[in-house]
Order: C-alpha cells, then structure tokens, then sequence
C-alpha cells in the first residue's frame, strides 16, 4: 500500500494511503451516474412540462441546464464538498495538497482545467497511466495543482509496546472515540505545556478530548491526559480490559 506523509498544520506527521488506481475508477463511475440521474430527470422535467414545445428558447435552456452543471460538477463539489465529489465521498477519499493543506480555488480549478486533457481528449487513459505510474498517485492535474488523492483515513501503526504493564486494565473505554492523529496530537501539546508550564493549554486540551470522548472525571488535567495517553495504547495494542 503506497502511502503519503502529511505535516498538519499543528505540524503533527500523519500517514495516510494513497487512493488506488481502482478507488478512482469507481468514484468516476459513481460520479458519471450521478451526472446521469441529473441529465434524465431534467429531460423529464421538460417533457412533462411541454418545455420542448416552446421552440428553440426551450432547447437553449434544456441544453443549458443539462451540459452546464455537468461541466463543471468535479469543480463545484470539491470546492464545495471540501476536496469531493459525491464518488468519492462514497469511496472514502478527498483531494489534499501535498503541503498537507485544503487545496485553494486555485487548485481546483487547474485540477478540473486538466480533466479535458486527462479524463476528455484521452478518455481517462492519460489519468490512469499517470496515476499508476507517479509515486504519489498523481495524474496531471494533481502535478500542477501539487495535489493528491488520498483516503480519509489515516494509518493505523502499532508501534512495540514499550514499558508495558502486565494485566493493565484500561480506565477510560471511550478513548476508542480517538484516532492516531488525536492521540499524536494530544501528546505533542501535552509535552509543550508542561515544557514551558502552560497550564491553560493544558485545560483546553483536557477539555477538548473530554468534548470529543464524553468522559467525565475528578482527575487533574494532566493526570486525566496522561491516562488517556496510556489508556489508548493498550487499547490499540489489543488490551480490552475496563475497570
């Protein structure tokens, strides 16, 4: 599985899989249906409304209202979609820039300029040479844009585990509601605290992970994060016992 290292902006290294070759067939499949449910039910609008009827006034908008949202669909969902098409919201994966941020308008619009060359002149040919072939899976688009495609997960790496304690029993069952990326996260800004005795970062960050996993709890900040830290290594390491 090709992978792709991201720096958040809170300048935290997540990993995150490459959407496959396969992954963007099928969301351009899933999108090329959507495009088509779109062009029958404005045909059948029109039918049933006589529009057809009204000479060449009527076919001007008919075809207006069918090839215009068509042309630009990629453009308008990842822009409004957050880097997604409706396919490939249902296959789990999103345009990033490489630099780990959201792409610009910008960015959008020369990924969609180069589909005519990618996905139209060469009917996906291009693309699918280009992604296979570039190690970040990108096609030409995503080369000018210095975008890529990627799932929205990222991955899971159990890492040893170190210092382990024998027949520990997991406090807090709700840091399952973490991911990997919280949890580097967490750690990063829980050392900055107490590196330089910031105690109101520190409570911004225990209430935030309490927001996110619901726990309630009488420990102090830090000892309520440094369990949540421990807890959710042995709970990622296959430890399931609760007390």
């Amino acid at each position: 599985m090709n992978t792709i290292k991201i720096q958040t902006t809170q300048h935290v290294e997540v990993e995150y899989p490459l959407a496959s070759v396969g992954d963007r067939i099928l969301a351009t499949i899933i999108d090329g249906a959507v495009m088509f449910v779109w062009a029958i039910a404005v045909a059948i609008v029109f039918a049933a409304g006589n529009w057809f009827q009204e000479g060449g006034m009527g076919l001007i908008v008919f075809m207006v209202l069918i090839y215009l949202p068509l042309l630009c669909y990629h453009l308008l969902c990842e822009i409004f979609l957050n880097g997604q098409s409706i396919g490939k919201k249902a296959r789990d994966i999103k345009v990033i820039k490489l630099s780990g941020e959201s792409p610009s308008i910008g960015d959008y619009l020369l990924r969609w300029l180069f589909r005519l060359v990618d996905m139209g002149i060469s009917s996906g040919l291009i693309a699918i040479i280009t992604v296979a072939a570039s190690g970040k899976g990108q096609r030409l688009g995503d080369m000018a844009a210095g975008t890529c495609v990627i799932r929205t997960r990222a991955v899971q790496r159990r890492a040893p585990v170190i210092n382990t304690e024998e027949n520990y029993q997991i406090v807090f069952p709700e840091v399952h509601l973490l991911s990997d990326e919280d949890l580097a996260l967490i750690r990063k800004l829980v050392y900055k605290a107490k590196q330089h005795q910031n105690h109101t970062l520190l409570e911004q960050v225990a209430l935030r992970v309490k927001e996110i996993t619901g726990i309630q709890t009488e420990l102090s900040d830090w000892d309520f994060l440094k369990t949540v830290v421990k807890d959710y290594h042995h709970y990622t390491h296959g430890d399931m016992e609760v007390h």
